[in-house]
C-alpha cells in the first residue's frame, strides 16, 4: 500500500484553482479561520447576507486537514451512540444533541443538491453490527433509544444478517436510513467554488499565528475583522486558551481497487450500506461511487498515542481481520492508506465557545464527524451577528468548555493529557450521567 490520502487523488480533475496565501493587511466584517467542514458551513451561512465582507483562511487547502482525511460518513453516530446520549442527558437532552448531527446532515445534503456539487454523494443506510453478545445487546439498546425518540430503525437478528451483509460473523445489527457517504475533500473544494462565486475572499496556505483584539496575524499579513470564528484543528497555545480542551484520536483509512459487480453483490446483497462494528476501537467500511471499498480502523495502542504513526502495520491488521470475516474479498488489493488525527474533547462532544472577555470571538473545537462540524460551524455563524434572534442558545451550555468531566483539567499536568482524555472518553461513553445540564440559560446571557 502507498501512504497517500486517496481523496487528494480524486481532486486531479477539478478546475478550482488554489487560492494564494494572504500577502498584506486587509479588513473584513467576519473572518473565519479554518476551512474544514465547520469553517465552510460558517462561511456559507454568512455569505448569504449581501454586502457582508467574509474572509476565510486555512493553513492547508480547503478541507485539507481532518475533513479531507475522514471517511465521509454522514451519520449522527460518531463516537457516541444515541443510547449513550439518552443515558447521559435523558430523553430531551439526547434529542437536542442528536438533532445537531441530523441537522448537519440535512445541511450538507442541501448544499450538495442546491449547488449541484460533484462530490460522490451516496445514499447509504447505516448498519451498526455486533461482534459478540455485548455487541448484540448494544444494537438492541440502540433500537430502544431510537424508538424512544421517534426515529426509524430496523433490528436485524443474526440469522438475517446475510440478507444485508455478506458475512456470518456478526451477532446482530441495527439499520436506519437518512445517512449518506461523501467524498469529503471534493465536497470542501466544491464548496470553495460556491464561496468564491459569492464573493468570499479565500486564502489557502495561510496560518493564523496570533490574535490581538480584532486582528489575526499570519506569516505575511493580517486580517482585522468585526467578528472572528475559529474552526481549527489542534489549536496552538499561543493562539487559544482552550488548547487544553482538545486532544486527538488517531485512526487509519485505506482504499481498495474497484470491486467487481459480483463482489459488491456478495458484500451487500440488497444495497450498499455504511457499516461499523461494536468494538471499542471499531472497524468501519463503505463503498465509494466507483465501487472501491473504503475501510478504516485502528488499535488500542495507537488511538491515543501522542506520536503520529504512519507505518502500515496497524492498517494492515485491520484489513487482515476484515478479510477473515469476508473471505471472498481475500484477493482484493488495498492500494492506498493514510492516518488521520481526529480532534476530540474529553467527552467526545463538540466545544463551541464565545469568549466572555472578547464576545466577538467564537471557537468551534473537537467536532467528531462531518455533520457535527457542519452544525457547529453554522451555529457559530448564526450567533456571531444575530444571536438575539436565534432560538437555540441552549447549545452554548451543552457544548461549554467547562461542562462536567470525570477527571478535571487541573489534574492533567500530573496525569498527562493522553491518560486524562482516555479516562474521560471511556467515562462519557459508558457511565456519564448529567441529565438536566444544558437545558436552561439565563435571559440575556448570550
Amino acid at each position: 500500500m502507498i501512504l497517500q490520502d486517496w481523496w487528494y487523488t480524486t481532486l486531479l480533475d477539478l478546475p478550482y484553482p488554489f487560492q494564494p496565501p494572504l500577502n498584506g493587511d486587509i479588513e473584513a466584517d467576519v473572518l473565519i479561520v479554518g476551512a474544514g467542514a465547520a469553517g465552510l458551513a460558517a462561511a456559507l451561512r454568512l455569505s448569504e447576507t449581501p454586502g457582508k465582507r467574509v474572509v476565510l483562511i486555512d493553513r492547508n487547502i480547503c478541507g485539507g486537514s481532518s475533513t479531507g482525511r475522514s471517511a465521509g460518513f454522514l451519520t449522527p453516530d460518531s463516537e457516541l451512540e444515541l443510547s449513550q446520549l439518552v443515558r447521559r442527558y435523558g430523553k430531551e437532552g439526547a434529542k437536542d444533541t442528536w438533532e445537531c448531527a441530523v441537522q448537519g446532515i440535512a445541511r450538507m445534503v442541501s448544499i450538495v443538491n442546491d449547488h449541484k456539487l460533484d462530490c460522490d454523494l451516496q445514499v447509504q443506510d447505516s448498519l451498526f453490527v455486533g461482534n459478540d453478545a455485548g455487541g448484540w445487546k448494544d444494537a438492541q439498546e440502540e433500537v430502544e433509544a431510537r424508538k424512544l425518540l421517534g426515529y426509524e430503525q430496523a433490528i436485524i437478528p443474526k440469522a438475517d444478517i446475510p440478507k444485508v451483509l455478506g458475512a456470518d460473523a456478526y451477532t446482530g445489527a441495527i439499520r436506519y436510513p437518512g445517512t449518506y457517504g461523501i467524498n469529503p475533500l471534493r465536497y470542501a473544494q466544491s464548496v470553495k467554488r460556491v464561496l468564491l462565486e459569492r464573493g468570499v475572499t479565500i486564502h489557502e496556505a495561510t496560518e493564523a499565528l496570533s490574535l490581538d483584539d480584532h486582528t489575526v496575524k499570519t506569516h505575511k499579513g493580517s486580517i482585522k475583522a468585526d467578528r472572528i470564528i475559529f474552526c481549527i484543528d489542534k489549536p496552538a497555545a499561543r493562539l487559544c486558551k482552550y488548547e487544553r480542551e482538545v486532544y486527538h484520536a488517531q485512526t487509519f483509512l485505506s482504499i481498495s481497487e474497484p470491486l467487481e459487480d459480483a463482489e459488491v453483490r456478495q458484500l451487500f446483497p440488497s444495497q450498499p450500506l455504511q457499516c461499523w462494528d461494536s468494538d471499542l476501537v471499531y472497524t468501519y467500511w463503505r463503498l465509494t461511487g466507483d465501487q472501491r471499498l473504503l475501510l478504516g480502523g485502528g488499535s488500542m495502542m495507537s488511538t491515543f498515542s501522542k506520536n503520529y504513526r504512519a507505518k502500515p502495520d496497524i492498517m494492515q491488521g485491520v484489513i487482515d481481520r476484515f478479510k477473515a470475516k469476508f473471505p471472498y474479498l481475500a484477493d482484493v488489493s488495498f492500494i492506498q492508506y493514510w492516518p488521520g488525527l481526529i480532534d476530540c474533547t474529553r467527552d467526545l462532544m463538540p466545544t463551541v465557545v464565545r469568549e466572555p472577555e472578547r464576545p466577538w470571538v467564537h471557537w468551534v473545537l473537537g467536532c467528531v464527524g462531518l455533520p457535527w462540524a457542519t452544525f457547529c460551524g453554522d451555529f457559530a455563524a448564526r450567533h456571531a451577528f444575530e444571536s438575539e434572534c436565534q432560538d437555540d442558545h441552549k447549545y452554548y451550555k451543552y457544548f461549554a468548555e467547562n461542562r462536567g468531566f470525570l477527571v478535571p483539567t487541573w489534574l492533567e499536568p500530573l496525569m498527562g493529557k493522553q491518560l486524562v482524555f482516555s479516562l474521560n472518553n471511556g467515562w462519557s461513553k459508558y457511565f456519564q450521567v448529567d441529565k438536566g445540564k444544558g437545558e436552561t440559560y439565563k435571559a440575556g446571557e448570550f
